[in-house]
């Protein structure tokens, strides 16, 4: 009897080679979804520039994609922008997870007690990528919305998180990512990044210190799996001015308390 089953991820004749099994007009389409999710409005030529791609390839593009509701174009100006269909396709990436849920009413917390914006984040892509914030009532605040990515090198959340990773997953990020100089403070290199991580991990939290914007904190603490593995972080962020670092161990206190909080709500276990 034939054997009837499915197949499951991929063919067996694919193999794990991008470039032969990547579709490239879907590719460069995704790519100028990635581009105007980054912008509050483009031109088609702008569009295009920044893609580089031939203009009518860009709108043959934009057209398909506005057909699925993934973009649309706003007049006068005709700029495009990204398209509530692509807001209800990653809205299926939250429903992965309970952390969005359970999480809600530690941020709201952490905002109240120390009066500046919570941030929730996961790592995926080897970047930090902020799923949700409670943002503060004062006029000069940190501002991640949601679907914004960063580097985790200069990030309290990527940091918290990348403090529990095994030295060959921290290693392989690093060489795959670099370790870019943002400001002054940035780590730059792999033995700083690790003197750093290693008393983030004997402390309970991180902090980043105005390592990706000058005058800005954050203090960061990781959220466990069931398997003791860190999946997510809580952090709070704000102005320099308002978030001395005397203040760390207090706010630092505050931040990993919450974040174990979330990972008991969700099953999940610290490390010893």
């Amino acid at each position: 009897m034939a054997d009837l089953a499915k197949p499951k991820g991929r063919p067996k004749s694919f193999h794990d080679k991008t470039d032969q099994n990547t579709i490239q007009a879907l590719d460069r389409a995704l790519g100028l979804l990635e581009i105007l999710a980054a912008h509050s409005g483009l031109t088609l030529s702008d569009l295009a520039a920044k893609s580089d791609q031939a203009v009518a390839t860009v709108y043959r593009a934009l057209v398909t994609l506005q057909g699925r509701g993934m973009v649309e174009v706003e007049d006068p100006g005709q700029l495009w922008h990204i398209g509530g269909g692509a807001f209800r396709v990653g809205s299926a990436f939250l429903r992965r997870t309970k952390v969005i849920e359970r999480a809600r009413a530690p941020m709201e917390g952490l905002m109240r007690d120390s009066g500046e914006t919570a941030n929730l984040g996961v790592e995926v892509g080897d970047e930090v990528l902020f799923l949700a914030q409670v943002e503060t009532h004062q006029a000069i605040r940190a501002f991640f919305p949601p679907g914004t990515k960063g580097p985790m090198h200069v990030s309290g959340i990527g940091k918290a998180l990348m403090a529990w990773y095994d030295p060959a997953k921290l290693s392989g990020l690093v060489a795959r990512r670099g370790l870019q100089r943002f400001t002054e403070f940035s780590l730059t290199t792999l033995g700083d990044l690790q003197a750093d991580l290693a008393t983030t991990r004997a402390r309970g939290f991180a902090i980043d210190d105005q390592e990706r914007a000058p005058g800005m904190r954050c203090v960061a603490a990781p959220i466990f799996n069931a398997y003791g593995e860190p999946v997510a972080g809580l952090s709070i962020s704000g102005p320099a001015f308002r978030m001395a670092l005397e203040d760390a161990p207090r706010i630092g206190a505050m931040v990993r308390a919450a974040a174990d909080q979330v990972t008991e709500a969700t099953g999940g276990i610290r490390p010893v």
